[in-house]
């Protein structure tokens, strides 16, 4: 039999489906289990998937939130016949290393995206250099961000950046508000790529950057690059593939 850990978000509704999931399908720990069933929303399993990542266990979600985009429709029926019919789509984060104001370095992955963002009344000022280049000298915004495909439909797609699709070997760069240049509307950058932000007059504008939900202040510099030594890995109901779903949102309007 599959070992299954079922985790679950604070709401009353997910947590008594998780009691009877492991009623009927036993339980076991997060270290000793072959897949990970998560109850809750997307900020759920994008917290399950920060907990798994390196581990190789799979996580299948079912969606007890608003939006649900990574998770599957909830049923307590035949979940061992559904674990292993699933569809497998893996996906690798961004891995942020941060020198903030004081000289301290710090580091953090994403799976989604990595954030910039103005934390006072000033816009911010960014430079942007990619592979070693400046590409921009000057974006006065609101903030920036740098996408993976998975989160391309994220937050990236709130601040009009473009969806990629999930196996697609691109990153996503996304400026948030901009002032100057008006019309510049980001780039599509191979995930290859070392994207280095620099702030300007970091002292009178500062800014913060966050990995998903991990958060530094008073940053100097943020560079950022795929990391493929880790990776974790959904599982979807046949017909409901991450894939599918990244297609089928390109066609919304």
């Amino acid at each position: 039999m599959t070992r299954i850990c079922v985790v679950t978000s604070q709401t009353l509704a997910a947590q008594n489906a998780a009691a009877r999931l492991r009623e009927r399908y036993g339980t076991a720990d997060i270290d000793n289990a072959d897949i990970v069933v998560a109850l809750g929303g997307d900020g759920l399993m994008l917290e399950t998937l920060h907990r798994v990542i390196g581990t190789d266990k799979p996580v299948y979600g079912m969606n007890f939130g608003s939006v649900g985009f990574l998770m599957n429709a909830y049923s307590e029926e035949d979940l061992e016949e559904r674990l292993l019919a699933s569809q497998r789509t893996r996906i690798f984060p961004l891995s942020m290393t941060v020198l903030d104001a004081s000289g301290q370095q710090h580091s953090a992955l994403a799976l989604n995206e990595v954030s910039l963002f103005r934390s006072s009344y000033q816009a911010a000022k960014l430079q942007i250099i990619v592979d070693g280049e400046t590409r921009l000298e000057e974006l006065i915004c609101d903030g920036a961000l740098l996408a993976t495909p998975a989160g391309s439909t994220a937050y990236n797609l709130s601040a009009h950046g473009p969806i990629l699709p999930i196996d697609a070997p691109l990153l996503a760069l996304t400026p948030i508000s901009p002032f100057r240049p008006r019309r510049w509307r980001g780039a599509i950058l191979s995930n290859r790529a070392i994207v280095k932000f620099v702030t300007q007059e970091a002292a009178k504008r500062p800014v913060s950057a966050v990995a998903d939900n991990v958060e530094f202040q008073s940053v100097i510099e943020v560079t950022i690059q795929e990391d493929r030594s880790h990776g974790v890995t959904l599982l979807f109901d046949p017909g409901t593939s991450l894939e599918e779903r990244v297609l089928a949102e390109q066609f919304r309007y």
